[in-house]
């Protein structure tokens, strides 16, 4: 059974940082694009950044440039999302997801991926 957990969610003061992790069960990640996903309440599911098979694809949405680092450890079957200087409107419930693609391919649009985590809460505020 293909499974995704995400952990390292929780509640953090703007400015801080937080790092969240993606592992996957029943199957390997080294053969999967990986995405971030995020849902605030009352919006839609939006791509916050994706990383190809190979790893030399990396997106972000802009609004996290600069701020957040997507990796991933094939040897560790995990990927992970490095926020730092949050944002209270990083708050929302944080997704990973994955999709067999070419190994250069990083889609970051919703409907791309057909595996998903249960999410993990963010939640900025002082």
């Amino acid at each position: 059974q293909l499974q995704l957990v995400e952990s390292g969610g929780g509640l953090v003061q703007p400015g801080g940082s937080l790092r969240l992790s993606c592992a996957a069960s029943g199957f390997t990640l080294d053969r999967y694009a990986i995405g971030w996903f995020r849902q605030a309440p009352g919006k839609e599911r939006e791509g916050v950044s994706c990383i190809s098979i190979s790893g030399g694809r990396r997106d972000y949405t802009d609004s996290v440039k600069g701020r957040f680092t997507i990796s991933r450890d094939n040897a560790k079957n995990t990927v992970y999302l490095q926020m730092a200087s949050l944002k209270p409107e990083d708050t929302a419930v944080y997704y990973c997801a994955v999709v067999r693609t070419p190994p250069v391919l990083c889609p970051m649009r919703r409907t791309s991926y057909n595996t998903w985590g249960q999410g993990t809460q963010v939640t900025v505020s002082s």
